[in-house]
């Protein structure tokens, strides 16, 4: 029996009804398979933990968070907390202290879901996008001083370490090197930004050469929305920095349907720490509490999850049983269906255990 200990963090919004629709359906790969088994103990931090105690998490929540195999995150935010204290409160803390470096978005159109690009279909976009996860524009470097008066000053300093953007390269570029494609595009915005993003184009180019049977080119970030939407066909790898992968992510996601079924994993590659493994589509307070939110992003997340864990049959199992109910129809009201979360989630615990795969 193969055991791994997953530390769930529902958090806000949505997220501990699409975090319990993971864990059910981790449950039932359990039974499906027999010889696994996900320990998972859950996390009550987030927004309602600040309201009570002035903190996101506890002050030993790396040190708890560190023994586990793999962190399960739900989504952060909430209307009466401002974003920057949720946001640096529980989620960065977690990907710096670990040094997630590697934020990983794929991005596919699932069999039953309609893209809002005309003519795009199932095949037609089928991406992963590697986002820089440790410190350019996050980096959380700056400040504010005279608060208040006509000659305030606020700075947010973006970071650039040729370390940091080796690393993210070598792991692109890799990536890149195992999809069938071989192709590579790495976004920057270096006709503006003349020092960081120089920068990350001369890494590039260095980096690239020990790779030499990956195809790459370079693409400016404004340039790289339109070739997304106009040329969708063109794309399979991309990199870029922490800002521009973060606004990237989320329009390819919108391209492929909808966020609700977009997955996120935050990757230490060197395996020092836990990896963190979440949907994108973050608190989604409009819709909390209604029973409709779409547990997709969470199940592909939870299937990243698990082939980080070296579960490959478990995490084919589970893809396989989300494309066979989405391709059934059985889909949530942002991709135009009207099943409610439980409705995707017991449709895709019987497709686990009637799979023949």
């Amino acid at each position: 029996m193969r055991e791994y200990s997953i530390a769930a963090i529902p958090a806000d919004g949505i997220g501990p009804e699409v975090i319990a629709a993971g864990v059910t359906a981790l449950e039932s790969l359990e039974k499906r398979l027999g010889d696994v088994k996900f320990n998972v103990e859950t996390f009550d931090w987030g927004s309602a933990y600040y309201r009570k105690h002035g903190v996101m998490m506890p002050a030993d929540g790396l040190a708890t968070l560190k023994k586990f195999d793999a962190i399960y995150f739900g989504a952060v935010g909430a209307p009466d907390v401002p974003d920057h204290i949720t946001l640096w409160g529980l989620r960065l803390p977690i990907c710096q202290g670990f040094d997630q470096y590697a934020n990983v978005r794929p991005t596919r159109i699932l069999p039953g879901i309609t893209s809002p690009l005309r003519h795009a279909e199932v095949g037609d976009l089928d991406w992963v996008i590697v986002r820089e996860n440790s410190e350019g524009e996050y980096a959380g470097c700056g400040g504010r001083v005279h608060r208040g008066l006509p000659e305030e000053v606020g700075t947010e300093v973006t970071i650039f370490t040729r370390v940091g953007v080796q690393r993210i390269m070598r792991y692109a570029f890799r990536l890149a090197q195992s999809r069938p494609r071989k192709l590579l595009t790495v976004v920057t915005k270096s006709n503006a930004q003349r020092h960081g993003m120089v920068m990350w184009d001369e890494i590039a180019g260095e980096v690239s050469k020990e790779f030499p049977d990956v195809t790459w080119d370079k693409m400016l970030v404004d340039a790289m929305t339109v070739r997304m939407t106009l040329k969708p066909q063109s794309l399979d790898t991309i990199v870029a920095t922490n800002l521009h992968a973060d606004i990237l992510s989320d329009l390819a996601g919108a391209l492929a349907g909808s966020l609700g079924v977009a997955p996120t994993a935050n990757i230490d590659p060197e395996r020092r720490f836990p990896s963190m493994f979440e949907p994108i589509h973050g608190s989604a307070f409009d819709i909390t509490g209604k029973g409709i939110a779409n547990p997709v992003a969470s199940f592909w997340t939870a299937s990243q999850m698990l082939d980080h864990l070296g579960e490959a049959e478990a995490s084919a199992r589970l893809m396989h049983a989300v494309e066979k109910v989405t391709g059934a129809g059985i889909t949530t009201p942002d991709v135009g269906g009207t099943a409610t979360t439980k409705d995707v989630t017991a449709a895709v615990v019987e497709a686990i255990h009637s799979s023949n795969v």
